[in-house]
């Protein structure tokens, strides 16, 4: 009985042995694992926050150039880095326009939207035409969609946003945006014809495009309450340095006599067009009373002015002022002589439902087509 309760004692003694030589070995395990762990962590933070990192095939973040203290610098730097953000110049003393070797913000947007001739298609607008279930931006885009051949164009559309909200919709939507700033004025709201608000944000419009063009850039300006059923480019001739739409059209589409419409016009970008430019901008301190448009018309009247202008014919370039009957012509349908959003909005949806309604029936011969009336848009504004 002794005997075998030693020898119990013996099996349970080294049993308790081996036990505590696996206890150590599993510390030991657990201590070199930690000690791994705190290594491979140590030298990932010290991977991560190297100047090398930025580099790194695991995170491969933008790099950055630190910002250089003097004029000279900039110059020096952005020879090296045609990607650098600094501010741009330009010389708008002298005829002959330099463009900078840097880009800024504007700069790179141009550059993705711009085709490799350097043209691209521009509209403006802010809060109150992207607002509501059907914005004049979402008609707008539709026309795009809906045209022919101009899914393509979208491609090439610079969305210039005035206000925050109307930039986080293009973002949204996933268009080149660019918001324009205006220090100390707020052009959210709808901004009523000729109103105070009105004429600033025309003036701004203005000369942003001129900003624009002093760059080399080649453009379609287009308000975003016309309907483009067309791709443009067909029926423009790019022999003329500026092609304006007109409210009534004369017959002759060289007449200075043609009332223009600045809500869509095409500007070639050389030296007569940006003096053409100088002077609209420097005439804005004598124009009480006048919008831009009226001074962009004096000034085309002007004799010898130096540049060639086309006056766009509204059996192609479209509007309500002057309503083209011919459908298998129209180009662009633009809501001019109407005042307000909510009329604009409800007779454009009737021109998309038109354009619609004659696509369906277009290959039919016997189809006779006719555009429906202008109800909205014809009704008295009120106040």
């Amino acid at each position: 009985m002794k005997s075998s309760t030693v020898d119990a004692m013996d099996v349970d003694h080294h049993h308790l042995k081996s036990f505590g030589v696996l206890m150590k070995m599993k510390n030991i395990r657990v201590f070199d694992l930690t000690v791994l762990s705190l290594l491979f962590v140590c030298l990932f933070y010290i991977f991560l926050i190297s100047p090398s990192s930025y580099d790194n095939p695991f995170f491969p973040l933008k790099k950055y150039s630190q910002c250089p203290s003097t004029p000279s610098t900039i110059m020096q730097n952005t020879s090296n880095d045609q990607h650098n953000t600094s501010s741009y110049q330009h010389n708008t003393s002298s005829d002959q326009h330099h463009t900078s070797s840097y880009r800024d913000e504007l700069e790179e947007v141009l550059a993705k939207t711009a085709t490799e001739k350097k043209t691209l298609i521009i509209a403006v607008l802010n809060k109150a035409y992207v607002e509501g279930d059907k914005s004049m931006l979402d008609l707008f885009l539709d026309s795009f969609w809906l045209g022919e051949n101009t899914q393509a164009l979208r491609d090439h559309l610079l969305i210039v946003a005035v206000d925050q909200t109307s930039y986080e919709r293009c973002r949204f939507l996933r268009l080149h945006c660019y918001k324009l700033e205006t220090e100390g004025v707020d052009f959210a709201g709808e901004q009523i014809f000729m109103s105070r608000d009105y004429l600033k944000m025309m003036w701004r419009r203005t000369e942003f495009l001129g900003d624009v063009l002093k760059r080399g850039y080649n453009f379609i300006f287009t308000d975003t309450d016309i309907m483009w059923l067309r791709n443009p480019f067909s029926k423009l001739d790019n022999s003329f340095d500026l092609q304006i739409s007109t409210d009534k059209f004369n017959g002759n589409e060289r007449s200075k006599a043609n009332r223009i419409n600045a809500g869509f016009y095409v500007f070639r970008s050389n030296k007569k067009t940006i003096a053409l430019y100088n002077s609209w901008l420097a005439s804005k301190e004598n124009s009480t009373g006048l919008n831009e448009q009226d001074v962009l018309q004096r000034l085309l009247k002007q004799p010898n002015l130096g540049l060639s202008v086309r006056y766009l014919d509204t059996l192609y370039f479209n509007g309500f002022c002057q309503n083209s009957r011919e459908v298998r012509a129209v180009v662009t349908v633009h809501a001019n002589c109407c005042t307000t959003i909510g009329a604009k909005l409800v007779d454009l949806t009737t021109v998309l439902r038109d354009w619609k309604r004659f696509k369906k029936n277009s290959t039919n011969e016997t189809f006779t087509f006719d555009w429906s009336d202008r109800v909205a848009c014809r009704r008295p504004s009120k106040g």
